[in-house]
């Protein structure tokens, strides 16, 4: 068994890159596969998801790790051989030791919230995972849709060198509220906006 590395990369912090990591990790467990969370942020955002999870539901039904940035490889290299689904979670920042999460990659997923400052911060991952011969995949999260600000960023990503992924989240309360209970989306709602963005972003995917 060998399973796909997904690494959430974004230089700058609040476009969602932990509340990303977990939604895509429920929905792969929802459909049925197994799903390891791998935690390079020394923030911890996604370490304390996971335990409150654990005290909400008992048993979290998704594997947690955290790592060096160094030290991704080989956490890779024993989490695929166990789990469907590897996720990444990295620091808000770019540089070298950013590399090995792109590396260890089948999928790169590049967050950007609705800011012209997000889009401009994501030069730097674009760049590194090109070095690295990777085309990252670029989402638009937290948007306020059918403003002008979202129709501007929209516009402006699809001209980053990624594959612009038309499949955006807004920004709702219920993403929030979740993470803090330790849940994802599609937990505590199957139906309704927020349940339908995250089945189009992952039919999207093709995770």
């Amino acid at each position: 068994m060998s399973g796909r590395v997904i690494t959430v990369a974004q230089q700058k912090g609040g476009a969602g890159k932990t509340t990303l990591a977990v939604n895509l990790a429920v929905a792969v467990l929802q459909s049925g596969r197994s799903v390891a969370l791998l935690d390079t942020d020394p923030q911890g955002s996604l370490g304390r998801w996971f335990m409150a999870r654990r005290e909400r539901l008992g048993e979290a039904g998704v594997e947690f790790s955290t790592s060096s940035a160094w030290g991704v490889s080989y956490e890779c290299e024993k989490l695929k051989k166990h789990y469907d689904v590897v996720i990444i979670d990295t620091p808000p920042k770019v540089d070298s030791d950013l590399r090995p999460a792109l590396r260890e990659a089948d999928v790169i997923l590049v967050p950007i919230s609705a800011s012209l400052v997000d889009l401009w911060a994501t030069e730097g991952v674009l760049d590194l995972a090109r070095r690295e011969g990777k085309r990252p995949k670029i989402i638009l999260n937290r948007i306020k849709r059918g403003t002008r600000l979202d129709a501007e960023v929209r516009a402006a990503a699809e001209q980053l060198e990624g594959e612009f992924v038309d499949a955006p989240l807004a920004h709702r309360v219920v993403y929030a509220e979740t993470m803090g209970q330790g849940l994802g989306v599609l937990e505590a709602v199957r139906k309704g906006p927020a349940a339908a963005e995250l089945d189009a972003l992952m039919a999207a995917l093709a995770v």
